[in-house]
């Protein structure tokens, strides 16, 4: 694996400074291209352990077709790719850094947000997976912690181009599985690979924890839909109003009952134009624990892309 030290030299290009960020599939870096003489962000797609070599070499494979169709995509919601490289068997994507905070870090901060403001970020998202379903790619892993608000009030849809392999079954994908479960659609929880409606119902899940001020299923409710393919309705909405009726609409269980997008931007329209309603200030709560402690590492930049 090459090394990911500060100040390594990916591709004789780009040169790797601070880690922004991690996840179940990777890690990204801020870098700078020394090429064209600008800041870019990095990403390291890593293996799970246990991946054999086959499932290796396919994710590496669909790794680097979708980051190469990705690139393709020209969207303002959506995070440029602009190259990818292999090396030492490793795929590295290459993306526009965008200098922002993600939505999860927001709702943590200031609790559940205005209905009118998760309506304008859920079109900016929903016409960003339009565009991309028209490109054949779908997203598998929209969350509020890829979806960022930059500075300057753009909101952008990461991590494009990155394959989800449905292959890989060890022991820590299974677990990864478990401890994001309000935005994995049911019919892949129940394991089909899910297409463009399975995006919609993660959006709508997004959107849920933005205007609620947390996610709609907790624990016993995630494992009533593991149990079973009718599972559990997510919590009520109590704080949603106007945006009820769209995200109701985005979270059917079966995907072909789901609201099709251009009825979903028309109702992202009108919660966008409705009257404000003052409501009661909602925070989600830190979790407890160690996992809890674990994930409270060194500072990082607000130089963000994951």
């Amino acid at each position: 694996m090459v090394s990911t030290a500060p100040d390594r030299i990916l591709a004789r290009r780009y040169r790797l400074g601070a880690e922004l960020g991690r996840g179940a599939m990777g890690v990204v870096h801020e870098a700078y291209d020394e090429l064209l003489g600008r800041d870019v962000a990095v990403k390291e797609v890593r293996l799970p352990p246990g991946t054999t070599d086959e499932e290796a070499a396919e994710l590496c494979e669909r790794t680097l077709r979708e980051a190469r169709i990705a690139g393709r995509l020209s969207h303002p919601g959506i995070v440029t790719v602009y190259d990818v490289v292999v090396e030492h068997g490793q795929p590295w994507i290459i993306m526009e850094l965008v200098r922002s905070r993600s939505l999860d870090e927001m709702v943590r901060s200031q609790g559940a947000l205005p209905a009118y403001y998760v309506a304008e970020i859920g079109l900016t998202v929903l016409q960003a997976l339009v565009s991309a379903h028209a490109a054949g790619i779908v997203h598998r892993d929209v969350k509020p912690s890829n979806v960022l608000i930059g500075f300057d009030g753009r909101v952008v849809l990461t991590d494009f181009g990155v394959a989800k392999s449905d292959t890989v079954t060890s022991t820590t994908q299974w677990g990864q599985l478990l401890g994001s479960p309000s935005y994995i659609a049911p019919e892949r929880v129940h394991g089909q690979q899910g297409g463009p409606e399975s995006d919609l119902w993660c959006l709508g899940s997004t959107l849920y924890t933005a205007v609620e001020g947390w996610p709609p299923y907790d624990r016993k409710r995630w494992l009533a839909m593991l149990a079973s393919p009718e599972g559990a309705e997510p919590a009520p909405m109590t704080l949603a109003g106007p945006l009820r009726p769209v995200l109701t609409g985005l979270m059917r269980r079966d995907p072909a009952d789901r609201i099709a997008p251009a009825e979903a931007m028309r109702m992202l329209r009108a919660a966008r134009s409705a009257p404000l309603v003052v409501r009661p200030r909602r925070t989600v709560p830190a979790p407890s624990g160690p996992q809890h402690r674990a994930g409270r590492g060194r500072r990082r930049s607000n130089s963000r892309w994951w």
